[in-house]
């Protein structure tokens, strides 16, 4: 039964082995021409003023997940629109119900002002 695995490991050997050749020939044969600019730290085009350990404004947070409710939303809603005569009437019910649960994250976003920008 092992032996079936025999061609997926060579596989998985040969493929870590060229990317890690790839990775060490960039390092070895890229151009190392280092500046203030490229060793200074990036945080939003200017220069860090605070320690990177700071708290963020719970505004970032809420924006992340009025993302992902968005996102998800589309990612699911146009698989199910296709096949929603073959699901039947489960199919709507649960997609009602997921529907239900983003329009309470959307809800929440709102009633904590993510949507308010100052």
């Amino acid at each position: 039964m092992l032996e079936n695995y025999l061609p997926v490991l060579i596989f998985l050997v040969i493929g870590f082995g060229f990317g890690a050749f790839m990775m060490a020939l960039g390092f070895i044969l890229g151009p190392r021409r280092p500046d203030s600019e490229k060793l200074s730290p990036y945080e939003c085009g200017f220069e860090a003023f605070e320690d990177s350990r700071m708290k963020f404004d719970v505004r970032f947070y809420l924006v992340a997940i009025l993302f992902i409710i968005f996102d998800l939303e589309i990612a699911f809603l146009f698989p199910w629109a296709v096949v929603l005569r073959e699901i039947g009437m489960f199919g709507f019910v649960a997609m009602v119900i997921f529907l239900a649960l983003l329009v309470v994250g959307f809800i929440y976003e709102w009633k904590k002002g993510a949507l308010q920008w100052e």
